[in-house]
């Protein structure tokens, strides 16, 4: 079982902009059949988790455009507030010790992989408690000079896989730990 760390990023290493919009990852071109792409990810995984502020994007996309929440596997949302549930989501709302939901979230996966989908302090958290083993990353044509940071720690980095995907260069790495300077 392994855990991913999988987004999209701007070429400065934004997720998203200051007032949290995604709009600019929204009108990239990218190919659902290409390399690197999500239907293919998706297969693989049996649980996700994620921040309050990536939740609560997802829920005002789905207000917006009407549709239904996007993932079957169990969804965990890490959050020390009170959110709105989704009707028909498999959700589980934990605060807390990252441990603890990560072992929940590989006891519920039936031995598929777990995707940390956002965001970038998320992802940290697990790279702290040793819990991410990868990270993909989609680096669109894009500069915002600000915004949430893709991942906020100072990781060495294993380059395993790349490729181009409409607009985006993609790569896979593997998580080798901390970044160590050497003495």
């Amino acid at each position: 079982m392994t855990t991913t760390y999988f987004t999209a990023t701007t070429l400065d290493g934004f997720l998203a902009d200051p007032s949290d919009s995604l709009d600019w990852l929204l009108r990239q071109d990218f190919d659902e059949d290409g390399p690197f792409n999500v239907p293919v990810f998706l297969t693989g995984i049996g649980a996700t988790v994620m921040g309050s502020t990536t939740y609560e994007w997802i829920v005002r996309r789905l207000r917006e455009t009407g549709e239904d929440w996007p993932y079957e596997m169990p969804s965990w949302v890490m959050t020390s507030r009170e959110l709105e549930r989704v009707p028909g989501a498999d959700l589980h709302f934990s605060k807390g010790n990252i441990r603890n939901a990560h072992a929940e979230m590989t006891a519920a996966a039936g031995g598929k992989d777990l995707w940390v989908i956002g965001g970038g302090d998320l992802a940290g958290q697990f790279a702290d408690a040793g819990l991410l083993d990868e990270v993909v990353v989609s680096y669109a044509p894009v500069v915002l000079g600000a915004g949430r940071p893709l991942l906020p720690r100072r990781l060495d980095l294993e380059l395993i896989d790349s490729a181009r995907n409409g607009a985006f260069i993609c790569g896979r790495y593997r998580v080798a730990g901390a970044l160590t300077e050497d003495q």
